[in-house]
């Protein structure tokens, strides 16, 4: 019996290692053959019940063997690539159970691993850096770590840092708050007064962008269903535009409001059948009415008016008054009620993840609104634009959230984790940036995707080194 490895197009009524570009550890004499009939002497025989284990290094293109589970020793060196497991058999009846990794193997294979894994990462912590010794080097990482800290807004870091290192910003520091102030507002869910603080700082930027905003839209939408955004545009503004800009106003018909009315209460009173909105069918959405009303604790409005107070946040508690608030960036927005930062009460708390916009009708008639003119700015940029495949699919995975009674809990469930907003963040900071002449990505993000596409490349080129040369592991080593 033969064991080992061999190329494509190797005779296979050979026993391994006899053949150009075969090799194998044979039994019978316990020999090694490197592409060549004549074998030298490498292990022990080998026989009926011993377990053999075959194992390459394609970090030094060497293959070793095990027996019972002991290391034997490097066998061949210099292995082409794209070689193949092979076992040959001679005598009638023999039978072989082979182990591709399905169960642990009897060589404790992780040890070798682990080695390896260090030894690459050794040489590349360890690779010199021309720096001629005047600190250029070091200069250089300081410039990136900075720019870094500015792209996303950690003005008091980035100002410390700078202090420290003697960097020099090239955004102005009110600029970075600005970005800042927006980013916390779109990491907290409050898509519409992110939208009108972009536009109110830096206007044109998103007229410019249609998908940009488009995209913004749709995320202001998924928020809507959530209840974490806390208003659209302001009924009040000097600068008063229609919930979508750049959409004609949408006109209801009196049979689309009846049409609507019935879907509403459907909905609120958790109708079992689908209803039509505008012609098309959509799923009921239990919204548990007699939790909502309880001591009137959740009366609310997706627009962030209650009773005529703009300070109500879209859950029915009142949020602090300001766009600049200092706020925690979690998976619920930062909350009051009667003035004072407190968490709700747990059966509140669960009430409020489990309705569609906090519960609250007028609320849902504004996210339906919304919905509707969000589809028309979708057609109008198809008109304008052509097909957007990644808009088309953002749109859908946003109103696919009600077809579903606990959206929550449902397969397109994921857009309503706090973390998705960090997508549309990110592409709204890299806009301000681009619009004010400066890097869409920071240097120090350009380096680690270089890098990660380096690896790419190693592996395609079969180098086998980077299989412990990655890139995110590396970082946090």
């Amino acid at each position: 019996m033969g064991i080992g490895l061999s190329a494509h197009g190797v005779n296979v009524n050979r026993l391994p290692g006899w053949d150009k570009h075969s090799y194998g550890y044979h039994g019978d004499d316990g020999h090694s053959f490197c592409s060549s009939g004549t074998g030298q002497p490498y292990g022990p025989t080998f026989t009926t019940g011993d377990v053999i284990g075959c194992g390459v290094n394609l970090v030094d293109n060497t293959a070793f063997y095990t027996k019972n589970g002991h290391h034997l020793g490097v066998a061949f060196t210099d292995l082409p690539p794209n070689l193949y497991p092979t076992v040959g058999l001679q005598t009638p009846g023999e039978v072989v159970d082979a182990n591709f990794g399905q169960t642990p193997f009897v060589f404790d294979i992780g040890d070798m691993i682990n080695e390896l894994r260090v030894r690459t990462r050794l040489q590349i912590i360890n690779y010199p850096t021309p720096d001629h010794g005047q600190g250029q080097w070091q200069a250089v990482l300081h410039k990136m770590v900075s720019t870094y800290l500015v792209h996303n807004g950690y003005c008091d870091t980035a100002e410390a840092f700078a202090n420290s290192t003697g960097q020099e910003f090239e955004e102005d520091f009110n600029s970075i708050k600005n970005r800042q102030r927006i980013l916390k507002l779109v990491l907290a869910g409050r898509m519409g007064e992110a939208i009108d603080l972009t536009s109110r700082l830096y206007p044109g930027l998103l007229e410019r962008d249609p998908n940009l905003m488009f995209a913004l839209k749709c995320r202001q939408f998924v928020e809507m269903v959530n209840g974490s955004d806390s208003e659209v545009y302001q009924s009040n503004s000097e600068n008063q535009t229609s919930v979508i800009q750049s959409t004609k106003t949408y006109i209801k018909s009196s049979t689309n409001r009846n049409i609507d009315e019935m879907n509403l209460n459907n909905t609120i009173n958790g109708a079992g059948e689908p209803q039509f909105i505008n012609g098309q069918m959509e799923e009921d959405v239990d919204m548990e009415e007699n939790t909502t009303t309880n001591a009137n604790s959740i009366k609310n409005s997706t627009n962030g008016y209650q009773n005529g107070n703009p300070n109500a946040n879209a859950n029915g508690y009142r949020c602090q008054n300001g766009e600049d608030i200092d706020m925690e960036v979690d998976s619920a927005n930062q909350i009051q009620q009667n003035g004072n930062s407190s968490n709700p009460p747990v059966s509140v708390a669960k009430c409020i993840k489990k309705q569609l916009c906090g519960g609250n009708k007028q609320a849902i008639e504004k996210m339906l609104e919304f919905g509707r003119q969000l589809y028309s700015q979708s057609i109008h940029l198809r008109q304008q634009y052509g097909k957007n495949e990644s808009n088309k699919k953002m749109l859908q995975d946003a109103f696919s959230l009600l077809a579903y009674s606990n959206p929550w809990n449902s397969p397109v469930g994921w857009q309503l984790d706090p973390q998705e907003r960090e997508t549309v963040c990110a592409r709204l900071n890299s806009a301000i940036l681009e619009s004010t002449n400066l890097p869409r990505r920071p240097p120090l993000e350009v380096a680690i995707s270089h890098a990660k596409e380096l690896v790419r490349l190693m592996s395609s080129a079969g180098l086998g080194a980077c299989g412990f040369a990655v890139v995110d592991n590396i970082i946090q080593y």
